[in-house]
C-alpha cells in the first residue's frame, strides 16, 4: 500500500469513526469514564437553587450578598489502547478482517477520548510489544495512531497477550483507561492481568470471525496457521474434528471472559460481522450507571 493510498484509508476510517465518537459515544464516554475529582474552578452569585452548602462564606461576608463556590470534573484522563497485531487479525469470512473491524474501533475510542481533552496512546503486540506510542493530546496524534494500525507490519505473527500487559505495568504508573483489543486465542495470562486490572480501568474487546468458533464442512481442505505459517490438512467433513475446533473456541473464550471477570475488568464480545456500534454504545450505558 503506498503513501496515498494509506491517506486515502486513513481518511476513510477517520470520517466514519470521528461522525460515530461525535454523536454518539462522546456523551457516553464522558460519563463511564469520570476524572480524578473536583477542581475549584470559580466564585458566582447564589442563584436560587443552589446547595446551601457550596456558599463560600468569607465572600458572602465580603460583599453582603451570598455568593457560591464552583467545582468542575478535573477530567485530564489517559487512554492506552493495547492492539493484537499477531497474525490471527488478518483473518475474516463474511464481512472484513479482524483487524480492520479493531482499527475502527480504536479509532472510535481514540476520537471519543480526544474530544474530552484526553491524552491516547497505542502498544501494538504480537509475541513482544511491537510499537508503544506515548499518551498525547489532539487530532494529529490520533491520525498517526490510525495510521500505524492500518500499515504497521509486525515481525512476530504470534500471540502474548501476558507480555502486552506486563509492558503497559511497566510504562504507565498513574491510572489510566486500557482497551485491549484481540481475538484472545491464548491463555496462561491471568495472573498478569489482575495486577493491571487493579491499577487501571481495563476493557477486553474481543473482535473475532464466526469460523473462529466452527469449522464448516468442506471435507479435506488444507489450512494455514497464522500465527506459526504451517500448512496442514484437516478433514473438515471429520464430526470429532469439527467438535474438536469448538470446543477448544469454547474454552479460549471461557478463559477470556472468567479471567477478565475475577480480575475486575471489562469485556466485550464481537464478531465482524455484527456492529459493534450497539455493542460499544451498551457496554459504555451500562458502565456510566
Amino acid at each position: 500500500m503506498n503513501t496515498k493510498e494509506i491517506l486515502k484509508k486513513v481518511r476513510k476510517i477517520e470520517i466514519k469513526t470521528r461522525r460515530l465518537s461525535d454523536h454518539i459515544f462522546g456523551g457516553e464516554y464522558h460519563s463511564s469514564f469520570k476524572g480524578r475529582g473536583m477542581t475549584f474552578s470559580e466564585v458566582r452569585q447564589y442563584q436560587f437553587g443552589d446547595d446551601v452548602r457550596s456558599i463560600d462564606w468569607n465572600v458572602t461576608a465580603r460583599y453582603s450578598e451570598p455568593y457560591v463556590k464552583v467545582f468542575e470534573e478535573e477530567r485530564e484522563l489517559t487512554m492506552m489502547l493495547l492492539v493484537d497485531v499477531s497474525g490471527s487479525e488478518s483473518f475474516g469470512t463474511s464481512h472484513q478482517f479482524k483487524k480492520d473491524t479493531i482499527t475502527e474501533i480504536a479509532a472510535t475510542l481514540a476520537f471519543s477520548a480526544t474530544q474530552n481533552n484526553d491524552k491516547v496512546g497505542l502498544i501494538l503486540f504480537s509475541d513482544d510489544v511491537e510499537l508503544f506510542i506515548p499518551p498525547k493530546k489532539g487530532k494529529s496524534h490520533v491520525l498517526r495512531i490510525i495510521r500505524e494500525l492500518i500499515e504497521f507490519k509486525p515481525k512476530s505473527k504470534k500471540t502474548n497477550i501476558e507480555a502486552a500487559l506486563k509492558f503497559l505495568s511497566s510504562v504507565l504508573k498513574k491510572r489510566a483507561i486500557v482497551f485491549m483489543l484481540s481475538d484472545f486465542m491464548d491463555d496462561d495470562y491471568e495472573k498478569t492481568l489482575k495486577i493491571a486490572a487493579k491499577k487501571h480501568d481495563l476493557t477486553g474487546i474481543k473482535v473475532f470471525d464466526k469460523h473462529d468458533e466452527e469449522i464448516p464442512n468442506l471435507g479435506m481442505v488444507p489450512v494455514l496457521d497464522a500465527e506459526t505459517g504451517s500448512v496442514q490438512l484437516v478433514n473438515t467433513s471429520s464430526k470429532s474434528v469439527r467438535n474438536s475446533y469448538k470446543a477448544n473456541a469454547l474454552r479460549l473464550n471461557d478463559y477470556f471472559t472468567n479471567t477478565f471477570k475475577r480480575g475486575g475488568a471489562g469485556t466485550i464480545n464481537t464478531r465482524v460481522d455484527e456492529s459493534y456500534v450497539k455493542k460499544l454504545l451498551g457496554y459504555f450505558k451500562h458502565k456510566g450507571r
